[in-house]
C-alpha cells in the first residue's frame, strides 16, 4: 500500500454512527448511501459545514488495507482525498491476480454512473446558453420520442429521475445472464424506443425512479441539440478544457480498457464452497452509453468534482440544479428523494452535508464526493468482486467513513 497524508484519531463512536447511516439507503445498487434527508428547501443545509480536520490517514490505510485475490470483497482500491482541511492518496491491492503485481496507482478504471453527472452537466451547460428549457416537455426537442399518453415529461424531469419512464428491457438482473451478453453492441434509441412502448411507471414530477433509462434520453437529446455524438460533445465542453487527459469513453463497440489500469473480478460461488475470481474487465457498456460508460482516473475526477463545485463547468445560475432534491418519494422505497440532476445528497449524523454520485460496473466501483465548500472531497476507485451486488461493498464503505469522518 502506498499512501499519503496526516495522521488523526477516528472516534470510535462517530465511526459506528456514519457506518449506521450510510446503510440506510443504497441507489440502485451499490452506490453511496445516504441517511434520509431533511427538506431540500431547509436553508441551513444549502452550504455544507466546513471540514476542518485532515484527513485521518491511520483510517483510510486501515480501510484499504490487505486487498488482494484473498481479501473477501475487493482486489484492489485506488482512493484520493482532497480539500482545503488536507490531502490523502493511498492504493492497495493487486493488478492483475495472475502476476501479484501492484495496483497501479494512477490507473484507469470504468466509472459507471459517475458518468450521469458529465452528462447532467452538459444538459445545464446547454440550458444556460438557452438551446434547452427545463421546463419544456421532452419531446419539443425530440418528436415522437416521449409519447403523448405519458404527459409532458421534461428535461429537467429526466436529469432528477422523476419522469417516469420505466427502464429499458435487458438480458436479465443475474450476473450469469450479463455475462452471455457482455459484448453485445446496444444502440440507445433502440433502447428508448423499447422502454417507452411501455406504461409509464407514474405520473411525471410525481416519484423518483432512479433509472439509466433518464441519462439514454438526456444523451440522445444532447446530440440532437448539438449536432454531435453525445461523446464528443462531453468532451468539447468538459474533458479538453479542464485537461481531462485520462477520462474517455470507450466507444460502442470497444470492450477494453486503455492504458495501465487495475484489472476487474467478479467473485463466482463454487459447488465446494471456494470461488472462481472471473476478470471481467473486458465488456462492452454500451448499453449504459450516457448513463454510464465513462473510463477515468482518480485525479481527473478529482479535478472535475472541484470545478464543477466551484461554478467552472456549469454556470452558477444553473448549477443549483444540481443541488436541489425534488421533493417526491422513492418510487421504490417510500423514502424521501435524493438523487438529484447528476448528483446525490448525503447527510451524516454529525450533520455533515456532503453531495456526490456513485457508480457500479462489474469488477469496479466509483464514486466522487465532496461538502458544497469543497473542505472535503473524495475520489476512490474499488475493485470490487460483487461490483453490482444489492449491499454496499464493505471497502466502499470504510473508505466513506473514513474519509469524511471529522
Amino acid at each position: 500500500m502506498t499512501s499519503q497524508g496526516e495522521h488523526t484519531t477516528m472516534n470510535a463512536r462517530t465511526r459506528t454512527l456514519i457506518a449506521a447511516a450510510l446503510v440506510l439507503g443504497i441507489a440502485s445498487g451499490p452506490a453511496v448511501a445516504h441517511a434520509a434527508p431533511a427538506p431540500a428547501s431547509a436553508p441551513s443545509e444549502r452550504i455544507a459545514p466546513l471540514v476542518s480536520a485532515p484527513p485521518n490517514a491511520a483510517a483510510l490505510e486501515a480501510a484499504i488495507a490487505g486487498l488482494g485475490p484473498q481479501h473477501e470483497d475487493a482486489t484492489a482500491a485506488l482512493v484520493r482525498v482532497g480539500g482545503t482541511a488536507g490531502r490523502w492518496q493511498g492504493s492497495s491491492g493487486v493488478a492483475d491476480i495472475r502476476t501479484g503485481r501492484d495496483a497501479v496507482e494512477q490507473g484507469r478504471f470504468r466509472a459507471g454512473s459517475v458518468t450521469k453527472a458529465f452528462t447532467a452537466a452538459v444538459v445545464l451547460q446547454l440550458a444556460a446558453e438557452g438551446r434547452v428549457d427545463l421546463d419544456g416537455p421532452v419531446r419539443h426537442h425530440l418528436p415522437g420520442t416521449v409519447p403523448d399518453r405519458y404527459g409532458a415529461v421534461t428535461v429537467r424531469q429526466l436529469l432528477n429521475h422523476t419522469s417516469g419512464i420505466p427502464a429499458a428491457d435487458g438480458p436479465g438482473d443475474s450476473f450469469e445472464a450479463q455475462w452471455e451478453h457482455r459484448f453485445d453492441v446496444t444502440d440507445p434509441r433502440t433502447q428508448v424506443a423499447n422502454a417507452v412502448a411501455k406504461d409509464r411507471e407514474f405520473a411525471p414530477g410525481t416519484a423518483q425512479h432512479y433509472l439509466n433509462i433518464n441519462y439514454t434520453v438526456l444523451g440522445v437529446l444532447i446530440e440532437k441539440v448539438t449536432g454531435m455524438r453525445y461523446e464528443d460533445a462531453v468532451g468539447a465542453r468538459i474533458l479538453k478544457p479542464l485537461g481531462l487527459h485520462r477520462t474517455s469513453f470507450p466507444g460502442r463497440t470497444e470492450t477494453r480498457i486503455q492504458g495501465p489500469h487495475n484489472r476487474g473480478y467478479q467473485a463466482i460461488p463454487k459447488a465446494d464452497g471456494s470461488r472462481e475470481l472471473r476478470d471481467v474487465t473486458e465488456w462492452n457498456s454500451s448499453d449504459r452509453w450516457a448513463a454510464g460508460d465513462i473510463i477515468s482516473t482518480t485525479a481527473d475526477l478529482e479535478r472535475f468534482t472541484v470545478a464543477l463545485f466551484s461554478g467552472r463547468v456549469v454556470p452558477k445560475n444553473r448549477l443549483e440544479e444540481m443541488f436541489t432534491v425534488p421533493d417526491v418519494k422513492d418510487f421504490a422505497s417510500g423514502k424521501p428523494a435524493v438523487m438529484t440532476a447528476g448528483l446525490s445528497r448525503i447527510v451524516l449524523p454529525d450533520g455533515t452535508v456532503a453531495w456526490g454520485k456513485s457508480g457500479g460496473r462489474h469488477g469496479y466501483n466509483t464514486a466522487i464526493g465532496a461538502t458544497r465548500d469543497l473542505s472535503r472531497t473524495l475520489v476512490y476507485s474499488v475493485n470490487a468482486t460483487d461490483a453490482k451486488g444489492q449491499d454496499m461493498n464493505p471497502v466502499a464503505l470504510g473508505v466513506i467513513m473514513a474519509a469524511f469522518t471529522k
